[in-house]
């Protein structure tokens, strides 16, 4: 179900010195599984050789609206007609100017002008550029267009300057364009709800409880389930990751606190993933100040369970949970199914090398109520989401055949 997968992207490059980063675009488009075929400006050509880009898709590269080499000289809306996607990447101020006037005087904008895929805009310039008002007004004609527009963010610019002018990073991009292709997937008009990290339980100022969970597999699930065009919501304790694109981000520390965002996220949801590795227990007081030291050789800590959110949440959806074991992994995973009324459980050993906290791949067991055991191979958590999406799919249509 990735919606970049043998698809057209053309992308297209113009001259600013964020050009480089449209190389690390293109090769993380291809990675994804994507058709790349690079549109490079006259100018774009002396910050990024051509050979750089054809290196990377394994594709011509398009510098000349009338190179005898070209399939743009025979037919100069081949490409147009075969986009599934463009993207301008960087855009300067001089082609934003251009594509709001509808000039096609040169490749790129040739191909847009003759496309009727979705085009999408990363701007990229100074400061002092990006604010002027003709570039304002030209944007705004793009959006009323429904051209999409992907920043630029706010940060250190090539002049020296800090303000809003750079490019939106590649990785990003990428999110953009598997959330713009997968908006019509097969969870359009479906709101996923998906919990993820480890919670925080304070005791005191200073020190917490808390485990080893990285949340990258609960943001994974959310991406997966974005791309498919479900409307997302992400319950997160604290991790280091970054929001997803196009996901609703609720943040939260401790159990209660996630308990209470779960239960508000989830009144209508369709599909409820609980992902995160939730404290079995709590600090019965947190200290207001720092803990000192004391003579003693040991400490005791009085603490309290945390409510069973998993069990907590009841609704007309379908629910799944996750079991991260270091023994008996299908008996425990199992139990834990049937005690927590669960649809679905991913079961995973924590204790593997590629797979559990921290790690970018997992090798997870799905167990449904019917007893139906799943063993994947060890796959990208991305791919995991996929697969846990798939047989949510398969058990919401059992359920309506049955009903």
């Amino acid at each position: 179900m990735n919606p970049l997968k043998d698809k057209h992207v053309v992308l297209g490059v113009t001259g600013s010195i964020a050009a480089y980063k449209a190389a690390d675009l293109a090769s993380k488009l291809v990675q994804a599984g994507a058709k790349v075929d690079v549109v490079l400006s006259e100018n774009a050509s002396r910050f990024v050789a051509p050979i750089t880009f054809q290196g990377l898709t394994h594709r011509p590269v398009v510098t000349d609206l009338f190179d005898p080499q070209s399939e743009l000289y025979i037919d100069h809306v081949a490409l147009a007609l075969r986009a599934d996607v463009i993207i301008v990447a960087p855009a300067t101020a001089n082609v934003l100017a251009k594509l709001a006037a509808g000039m096609a005087d040169d490749p790129l904008t040739a191909t847009v002008l003759g496309s009727t895929a979705p085009l999408v805009v990363a701007p990229a310039m100074d400061v002092h550029m990006f604010d002027h008002p003709a570039v304002q007004e030209n944007l705004a004609r793009l959006r009323a267009r429904n051209v999409t527009i992907i920043g630029p963010e706010l940060g250190r610019l090539a002049s020296g300057l800090m303000g809003t002018g750079r490019l939106v990073e590649p990785e990003v991009l990428v999110e953009h364009l598997r959330m713009l292709l997968g908006k019509n997937g097969d969870l359009k008009g479906k709101k996923v709800v998906v919990s993820a990290g480890g919670t925080q339980e304070p005791l005191d100022p200073v020190r917490m409880l808390t485990n080893r969970s990285s949340g990258k597999q609960g943001y994974a699930v959310a991406q997966a389930a974005r791309d498919r065009g479900a409307a997302v919501t992400l319950v997160t304790a604290p991790t280091s990751l970054r929001d997803p694109v196009g996901v609703r981000v609720v943040r939260v520390t401790t159990a209660l606190e996630m308990r209470d965002a779960m239960l508000a996220a989830s009144e209508h949801a369709h599909i409820v993933i609980m992902a995160a590795a939730v404290a079995d227990y709590r600090p019965t007081n947190a200290a207001q100040h720092k803990l000192k030291k004391t003579p003693d050789q040991t400490s005791s800590l009085e603490l309290v369970k945390n409510p069973d959110i998993i069990a907590e949440v009841q609704g007309p959806f379908i629910k799944v949970g996750f079991a991260a074991e270091t023994q008996d992994l299908i008996p425990n995973a199992s139990a834990k199914l049937r005690a927590k009324g669960l649809h679905l459980i991913a079961a995973n050993d924590v204790t593997a090398t590629d797979a559990g906290f921290g790690t970018d791949t997992n090798r997870v067991v799905l167990i449904d109520r019917n007893g139906t055991v799943d063993q994947l191979p060890s796959l990208s958590k991305y791919e995991v989401g996929h697969r846990i999406l798939d047989r949510v799919l398969a058990i919401a249509a059992m359920e309506r055949h049955a009903g």
